[in-house]
């Protein structure tokens, strides 16, 4: 008997040039998120130093995003998180490669290398 495949809940949001923000709805979801459906040269975005979804931006094979795309990225991630109503926020962002999970750790909770910061207002993409 084959396990069933657990699939993440989270938000789509279509961006700009085809890309493409998932958003993790519970700690469980960014889990999967993170750890299982991202492919390692995707980015990963989390706000930092608080409690949020984590953030994966899709891109169109072979494209890489620019700065734009990668603001309208950790806008998303602040504002799924407790600094939505903040002015600018902090989120870091990596490549998914470099997104690991302790041995133990609790849901949701990850560890990120070479990441880079970005302060951004919370909000999400124009529709």
């Amino acid at each position: 008997m084959r396990e069933k495949e657990i699939w993440p809940d989270f938000w789509r949001y279509e961006l700009d040039s085809g890309f493409e923000a998932l958003a993790g709805k519970t700690d469980v979801d960014n889990d999967l998120l993170s750890l299982k459906v991202a492919r390692a040269n995707e980015l990963w975005f989390h706000v930092h130093g608080m409690p949020g979804s984590h953030v994966i931006l899709r891109h169109p094979e072979g494209d890489r995003p620019d700065n734009s795309i990668i603001r309208q990225a950790a806008a998303i991630a602040a504002w799924h998180s407790k600094a939505r109503n903040a002015g600018n926020v902090p989120v870091k962002y990596t490549e998914a490669k470099h997104v690991g999970k302790p041995h133990g750790a609790k849901p949701g909770s990850v560890t990120i290398k070479r990441e880079k910061t970005i302060k951004v207002r919370p909000a999400l993409p124009e529709s």
